[in-house]
């Protein structure tokens, strides 16, 4: 397969990129890593007129995070630069210690290949249901910065994602940073996913963070899925269920039953709903037990 003919333009600036998605809108499409936008060129299901290549802008790629924050207001908070490649965040420590359940999911993000060149800003704005970016972007109470030409908004990860690869991003605006806030003290993470082969997309995917309070009861739980919903699937129901209960087998099961009906999974060629369903299920058994001890542990993140 080949793409259609579009013109192609790489500019050298925010601005520039700005100036050129505002004058030509839905017209254009932004090339950042291109794992899955080049794909879509060549089966021929994106057929922009322009292409506006990203890859200068290496202003946009960049993790900032506790004493590298630009002032003490942001002391503690993560930020990365749109542009920054998956593998480069994969290995930057700073991740580890202020974002391990980030940490953690990386390596499960498809293959080394792919992560070298995909980019963070890319897959977030891409929005497929069944990648882990998006999912942990939820889970982990991210706000995304949204700059277009009048300035800069900033929108919850919750709010960005609003169908199937459907995202509140305006098509004049461009994805600029994700800032990710720090882990309160007694959080515990965990992220699992089940695939055919490693490196496929996960059959059903969980992210899971929840911090433990002095009296040992669970607070702040988040219980995030992909690949079973047109978005990544918040299970908030199942998390309320373990708001203020000291954790346990029992419980966790109960809540992991609750999450299974939140979840809206579809029959494909590689499993059933209802097989999506029950590994949803073992999926959010084990990840909340994982997540329960390394708060109680008091397990460091790096």
């Amino acid at each position: 397969m080949k793409p259609p003919p579009f013109d192609y333009v790489v500019p050298g600036s925010l601005d520039e990129a700005l100036d050129l998605l505002g004058d030509h809108g839905t017209e254009a499409k932004l090339l950042a890593g291109g794992q899955s936008l080049i794909p879509l060129l060549s089966f021929r299901l994106a057929q922009p007129a322009l292409l506006i290549d990203l890859n200068r802008l290496d202003d946009l790629a960049y993790v900032r995070a506790g004493t590298d924050a630009p002032s003490a207001a942001d002391d503690g908070v993560l930020r990365i630069g749109a542009m920054t490649r998956q593998r480069a965040l994969e290995r930057d420590p700073a991740i580890a210690r202020v974002a391990p359940l980030l940490a953690e999911a990386l390596p499960w993000i498809a293959h080394p290949q792919i992560r070298n060149r995909g980019t963070v800003g890319g897959s977030l704005a891409h929005a497929d249901p069944a990648a882990e970016l998006p999912a942990l972007a939820v889970a982990l109470d991210a706000r995304f910065h949204l700059t277009g030409r009048r300035g800069v908004r900033q929108v919850t990860a919750d709010d960005f994602y609003t169908g199937l690869f459907a995202t509140a991003l305006a098509a004049d605006e461009i994805l600029t940073e994700i800032e990710i806030p720090a882990a309160a003290p007694g959080t515990g993470w965990a992220f699992l996913e089940q695939a055919r082969r490693p490196g496929d997309y996960a059959q059903v995917g969980l992210a899971v963070r929840l911090t433990l309070d002095p009296s040992r009861a669970c607070r702040n739980v988040r219980l995030v899925f992909l690949s079973v919903g047109d978005r990544p699937m918040v299970a908030s129901r199942a998390a309320a269920a373990l708001e203020g209960e000291p954790p346990s087998e029992s419980l966790f099961a109960e809540a992991a039953e609750i999450a299974t009906g939140e979840i809206d999974p579809t029959d494909d060629i590689h499993a059933s709903a209802e097989f999506k369903r029950h590994l949803a299920r073992v999926l959010a058994g084990r990840a909340l037990t994982r997540a329960a001890q390394r708060a109680a542990d008091g397990e460091s993140p790096s």
